[in-house]
């Protein structure tokens, strides 16, 4: 059986880890070596003691050529956050030169139509790794599909509008202007039913922000990422919320996504001052770490630089100070 995938992804030339082990593309090393061990202990042989010749030949060559490569890439911290640079400048790229995408299957193709990608990307993902590889002659199959995932997921955090969203979309019919009891029209009632609804959500994106700045104070940050990510699912076109997270991801050393979520909200709004400061951080700590930043006042004085990384300072102002 040949392993060659040719969809999402891999279609242009990138061997797409994530979609082998069918995690997120943000997943962190946890979560990688909790869904690696699991497909090992799928694909060992001692696991698959009643299975055919062809079946055990099989298992072994998605182990070794497939599953290994990929959590050695993956797990290591170095590596994947390298792999997850080109990932993101592919995303981008894809955007940038409009890039046609001959979507395959029906999730990638929803994907591509829902307007909250986030929720749909990641129970999907969820969904197809609770049985990715109980079918080994499907397998290939089922990682290029997942690979269609992650391509759309990528493209659509990186701006990308496909033709299928609005051509999914049920066609506008025409409402009959009858008059209410209170002498609106029945068009105007929709539209102020639908302003509600936007500043239900509003509030609800207020909420989960008040309550990620309550567990930053408390250097609580996974459970701070948490609320911001249920926050981008309510409101994935919030600079703050991505700003806000991007903030989170720091804090916890994950530069890569620091810098994804980043560049979405200077994306959104280029005036976004946190997105802006935490860019200029990463890019000042990603000189010091490869020795081409140049010596500041400070260290040609031997003063000691202020550390601005805690509550006042760099990202005081994210959840501090004065309100907009």
């Amino acid at each position: 059986m040949s392993l060659k995938i040719e969809r999402g992804l891999f279609k242009f030339d990138f061997i797409d880890y994530h979609a082998v082990l069918c995690v997120p593309v943000d997943a962190d090393s946890k979560e990688i070596r909790k869904r690696y061990l699991k497909i090992a202990r799928r694909l060992h042989p001692d696991s698959c003691a009643s299975a055919s010749v062809e079946e055990k030949q099989l298992a072994s060559e998605l182990l070794s050529k497939l599953v290994n490569p990929a959590y050695e890439k993956l797990s290591q911290d170095k590596s994947r956050t390298e792999y997850m640079v080109v990932l993101s400048q592919m995303g981008k790229r894809l955007v940038q030169e409009s890039a046609s995408v001959d979507l395959s299957s029906e999730p990638a193709r929803q994907l591509a139509a829902v307007p909250n990608v986030e929720q749909l990307y990641r129970s999907a993902i969820a969904k197809i790794s609770e049985t990715q590889y109980d079918n080994l002659s499907q397998a290939v199959k089922i990682i290029a599909y997942v690979s269609e995932l992650n391509l759309v997921y990528l493209m659509r955090t990186a701006g990308k509008k496909f033709a299928s969203a609005s051509a999914s979309a049920p066609p506008a019919t025409s409402t009959p202007k009858t008059k209410t009891n209170t002498g609106q029209t029945a068009e105007n009632t929709e539209a102020t039913s639908s302003q509600h609804t936007t500043n239900k959500e509003d509030a609800n994106v207020a909420q989960y922000l008040r309550r990620a700045q309550e567990l930053m104070l408390k250097n609580q940050f996974a459970q701070a990422r948490i609320e911001l990510q249920d926050a981008i699912k309510l409101a994935p076109n919030n600079s703050r919320c991505h700003s806000a997270i991007g903030v989170v991801y720091l804090k916890q050393n994950q530069i890569t996504m620091a810098k994804v979520h980043f560049d979405r909200a200077l994306q959104l709004d280029p005036n976004d001052k946190e997105a802006s400061e935490g860019k200029r951080k990463i890019e000042q700590f990603l000189g010091q770490k490869s020795g081409t930043t140049k010596p500041t006042a400070s260290s040609s004085t031997g003063t000691k630089p202020a550390d601005k990384s805690g509550g006042g300072g760099l990202f005081g102002g994210l959840f501090g100070g004065k309100k907009k």
